[in-house]
């Protein structure tokens, strides 16, 4: 189990190991990696909730939520959010990827796609303290300063973060399956484009 924390870190800088361990689908490997896996989802999801529209005006009117209560929704939204998206994208995944010619189980293309959302989850703990740091509680109102110069940076180095595991996933499937760039991102163009999607909308 004390490996598969170290990967998680690792994947950020040495990708096709990480991935390529995940050859291993047996159910002893799966469940060492359970943790993390967990985890990551999550914070991905908390990271994903903290994006959205709802979460911009959470905090307006009178009947807005106070810092406990938008903790507290967060955190429950996000494991909610995290572990739709992770069963769906991994699902949709999975179909791909069998179409183009993969024998690998739904778990695996699950753990393929959760180990690609470390930079997102990772945003959370460097981004998003210096964001509450600079903006606190505009964060969650209407037309606050974070729509400023310095929000539109914040908002870039975000879609860094997206951009940097949309290419972790591409790497994440080729690493395990073998396969040509092409064929990985093919395989990796469907969930990519649903959370770019999701994320437009």
């Amino acid at each position: 189990m004390r490996e598969w924390w170290l990967r998680t870190i690792l994947v950020l800088s040495a990708p096709r190991p990480v991935f390529a361990a995940l050859r291993d689908d047996s159910n002893e490997s799966a469940a060492f990696r359970s943790e993390p896996v967990l985890l990551v989802v999550w914070l991905a999801g908390m990271v994903f909730v903290l994006s959205t529209r709802t979460a911009a005006h959470s905090m307006d009117g009178s009947d807005g939520y106070d810092a406990t209560l938008l903790a507290i929704w967060t955190f429950l939204a996000g494991g909610l959010f995290g572990g739709v998206f992770y069963w769906v994208l991994g699902g949709i995944l999975h179909r791909v990827t069998l179409l183009l010619g993969s024998q690998g189980s739904y778990r695996r293309a699950r753990h393929i796609l959760a180990f690609s959302t470390v930079p997102v989850a990772l945003s959370l703990l460097v981004l998003w303290p210096v964001k509450l740091a600079v903006y606190g509680s505009a964060l969650f109102h209407e037309g606050g300063p974070d729509s400023d110069t310095g929000g539109k940076l914040f908002e870039a180095l975000s879609l860094g973060f997206l951009v940097w595991s949309a290419c972790l996933l591409v790497v994440g499937v080729r690493a395990v399956h073998g396969w040509s760039w092409g064929r990985a991102l093919a395989a990796a163009a469907a969930p990519i484009l649903l959370t770019a999607a999701f994320l437009a909308f």
